[in-house]
């Protein structure tokens, strides 16, 4: 985005330390390639934290300036029905990284793969490892996208981070977002159900709630219904190292209506699954963490439904996780993202420490942050 914007007025080199540009732009198109969301405003900006941060760059260019860019490039998108904004049927991740290139080459954007980011100084060089060989590079402005610590094997390994602790400029370590959770299953759940979904599910903590699925995993919980909850699993297991995470199977039904299900009736534990609709992974889990005496009372089997509590053990690890949060401490930013210590370097992306869900909100905020950085590199030099 960054790189767009500015070769319409500056020469603009990309580096790349994998064979080919892109790689995690890729790996976010698995499974669907949700690019962004059709959230605008403050809703689209409430999805950020730490609050405010992302506020001026998610209003200069939101999520529909985001698709009007791709259009332009012959890219249609359309909002799925959770909200979600993902191209037109038939259009892989491979096409809209194409054509994002070939814009780029067409404006004279110059591309070095397999250049590995080996440091910098203060006089706007940065060096490169490329084939053994170091390489200096002089430049008016630098804009670093670097990335977090997940998914390393598309290069994103954050050991930048020692480059520029040394240089003066603070981090925070990676840790885990958008991630899975660690939950120590009974055999009975573990072994029996791992790969099962359990649908149309509310999760929810002391803070927050999150409507959706849970993929029963054989270390404990994945899915659209999880990953909402982890910054407030994160923040509970930092401070007391113990957390819970309740679920609600029924989240349609209120206490009272699923009574009425079992009024007038002689109900047995073996009907449980066809009077409530219950799956044979939602009893299993909701056997293993209900007491014999509660199972076996239809009240207190109805409240176990509404609210089954399951003790968090911890977080899957960040080189598993979809996103994480650490990185270059705010303080050490400038509101354009620049930093503070070198004003004509630019950090953006998972290098910065926040925070968003799925749902396209990181890849998102990933081209928000692009565009007001390059913005203020134009406004700089008075263009």
């Amino acid at each position: 985005m960054a790189a767009d914007k500015l070769s319409l007025e500056h020469h603009v080199s990309i580096y790349d330390k994998e064979k080919n540009v892109g790689q995690k732009l890729l790996l976010a198109g698995k499974g669907g390639f949700n690019i962004t969301n059709h959230l605008q405003g403050e809703e689209l900006a409430h999805k950020y934290s730490p609050p405010g941060f992302m506020n001026k760059a998610l209003y200069e260019f939101d999520t529909m300036a985001l698709r009007q860019w791709l259009s332009a490039m012959g890219i249609s998108t359309f909002i799925g029905s959770s909200g979600r904004v993902f191209p037109e049927k038939g259009v892989r991740p491979i096409d809209v990284l194409n054509k994002i290139r070939a814009k780029l080459v067409q404006q004279g954007v110059l591309f070095h793969t397999q250049h590995e980011f080996a440091g910098f100084d203060n006089h706007r060089s940065v060096t490169f490892k490329n084939q053994e060989k170091e390489i200096a590079v002089e430049a008016d402005y630098i804009l670093f996208a670097l990335g977090g610590a997940s998914w390393p094997v598309t290069g994103s390994n954050g050991l930048w981070r020692t480059i520029f602790e040394s240089m003066g400029v603070a981090t925070k370590p990676f840790q885990s977002s958008n991630c899975g959770i660690n939950i120590h299953w009974p055999e009975a759940v573990g072994q029996c159900h791992a790969g099962k979904p359990i649908k149309n599910i509310k999760l929810f903590t002391s803070n927050d709630e999150a409507k959706g699925e849970a993929i029963v995993t054989n270390y404990g919980l994945e899915g659209n219904a999880v990953y909402p909850l982890v910054p407030d699993l994160r923040c509970m297991l930092h401070l007391t190292k113990q957390a819970s995470v309740y679920i609600d199977f029924k989240p349609l039904n209120t206490h009272e209506q699923l009574l009425q299900k079992a009024k007038g009736k002689r109900v047995t534990a073996k009907d449980y699954g066809q009077l409530f609709n219950l799956s044979t992974v939602q009893l299993a889990i909701i056997k293993a963490y209900t007491s014999k005496d509660r199972f076996l009372s239809v009240e207190g089997f109805i409240h176990s439904i509404k609210k089954l509590e399951i003790p968090v053990d911890s977080l899957r690890s960040v080189e598993e996780a979809i996103s994480t949060i650490g990185g270059i401490d705010l303080k050490e930013v400038n509101d354009y993202f620049s930093l503070k210590k070198y004003p004509w370097i630019y950090a953006i992306g998972e290098m910065l420490d926040w925070d968003a869900p799925t749902g396209g909100f990181l890849l998102q905020g990933c081209f928000s942050m692009g565009n007001y950085a390059a913005k203020s590199i134009l406004e700089k030099e008075g263009l």
